[in-house]
């Protein structure tokens, strides 16, 4: 089994035995937890956890340290996403193969639902007796932040909506909305192994390029591949007038562009003090994924 498909099982694991230790709501009809359950346990690709188990593994071979940290990050990316589906945000009815949260327990428990997952994700870093008090802290301002730009991203990405935009306005929606959270995965795993200042700029910049690739590559599948392998709707910025990188340069460019990001992102890790090997492979991975 490879390295990063291992890192996928772990955090599977440690996200089912943390919501399994959840107590359960006397007197109520629908358990929170469960609602919960539902999105976190429904599989995807736990790129961002991979992506702090990675970064923590080119400092220490022992990983353990990171599990909060990867949890807690998978924890912030779903509860965006069940917000994301609701019908007052992206009204989106299938998300990993399944119905959407708000199809299958209402739209009150699926914002309930993401509320608590957020709150979640700050508990298990703070309450992790295998990190130091500073660093807790360091970690828990950049996720506070990186959370508030996700939610600004998505703000922008609904002002736009059947609207024209430019590069520029697309750029920032993403560098905030997906950009923010994986530069808070790469950079806990650095944190968490006090990773110099400059190797921190460096990761910070790799991270950049990382998530404006990431996120032009999943317009481009959004337009070229099957909603069985997306595990969502196909062409879906489309049907809801949403600005996209094929509709403003068009699908080769957009290819070009994302592949272009690729190679800037591994370029910034021959610069790290630290044996970049395992980061630039999963970063060769996500250039050729299908989904």
């Amino acid at each position: 089994m490879k390295i990063h498909d291992q890192y996928r099982e772990r955090v599977n694991s440690c996200l089912d035995s943390f919501l399994g230790s959840i107590p359960s709501s006397p007197n109520s009809d629908i358990e929170l937890r469960d609602v919960m359950k539902y999105s976190v346990l429904a599989g995807g690709k736990r790129f961002r956890p991979i992506l702090t188990y990675t970064v923590a593994s080119l400092y220490d071979s022992e990983i353990e340290k990171a599990d909060s940290c990867a949890s807690a990050i998978e924890l912030i990316h779903i509860y965006s996403l069940i917000h994301d589906d609701l019908p007052a945000m992206d009204n989106d009815d299938i998300r990993h193969n399944q119905l959407s949260n708000h199809k299958v327990f209402g739209e009150a428990q699926a914002i309930l639902a993401g509320d608590g997952l957020q709150a979640l994700a700050f508990s298990l870093i703070s309450n992790d007796p295998l990190i130091n008090a500073d660093t807790k802290i360091k970690l828990l301002e950049l996720m506070a932040k990186s959370s508030y730009a996700m939610a600004e991203g998505q703000s922008i990405d609904l002002s736009v909506v059947s609207k024209k935009v430019d590069l520029n306005i697309l750029n920032k929606m993403h560098q905030k909305k997906t950009g923010a959270l994986l530069n808070c995965s790469i950079k806990f795993g650095a944190l968490l192994h006090n990773a110099s200042e400059n190797d921190l700029s460096i990761l910070e910049s790799f991270a950049s390029h990382l998530g404006l690739a990431y996120q032009i590559q999943d317009d481009v599948l959004d337009v070229t591949t099957s909603d069985e392998v997306l595990g969502k709707r196909q062409n879906s910025d489309a049907v809801k007038n949403k600005p996209s990188y094929p509709s403003i340069i068009g699908l080769n460019e957009s290819i070009k562009t994302f592949e272009n990001l690729y190679q800037n992102a591994q370029e910034e890790l021959s610069h790290l003090s630290v044996d970049c090997g395992p980061l630039s492979l999963l970063t060769t991975r996500l250039m050729n994924r299908s989904y």
